[in-house]
């Protein structure tokens, strides 16, 4: 039995990890609950593949474009000192990209990112509210 992708059914599980900012060309953005990183998204291709070099030339060119333009509305709003990127997927077979903002002298400098930080920092629905349209005003 195939195991279920969260990212194609937009599941329960999806939304406990995640909350949907928007559509972009070929993907859809989201902003990751747990924001030890002010600002982490993810970035999921819309159609299911489980591998970057799966896609056609002109849907890894739209996807790269998706992923540099919500990189850049992290930057222009959360001004971080740098945005690491992850992608992975042993565990989420669905081609995605973290974007993780990082700033000096905050969590994990000079390190690779936590992907679930001890600590967990989850928000207000009004805060990410508030992170999700400072994202959208730079989109």
């Amino acid at each position: 039995m195939t195991p279920v992708c969260n990212y194609c059914s937009k599941n329960e599980a999806l939304a406990n990890l995640m909350i949907e900012i928007g559509q972009l060309r070929v993907s859809t953005l989201y902003l990751f609950r747990e924001q030890t990183y002010k600002g982490r998204c993810i970035v999921a291709l819309n159609e299911h593949h489980t591998e970057f070099f799966h896609l056609s030339q002109e849907n890894q060119d739209a996807y790269m474009r998706d992923v540099a333009q919500a990189a850049a509305a992290v930057e222009r709003a959360f001004s971080p000192d740098k945005i690491n990127y992850g992608a992975f997927g042993d565990t989420m077979p669905h081609v995605h990209f973290h974007i993780v903002p990082k700033y000096k002298d905050g969590y994990t400098w000079g390190k690779m990112f936590e992907m679930n930080p001890a600590d967990n920092k989850q928000l207000t629905e009004q805060e990410y509210d508030e992170i999700i349209g400072q994202l959208k005003e730079h989109l």
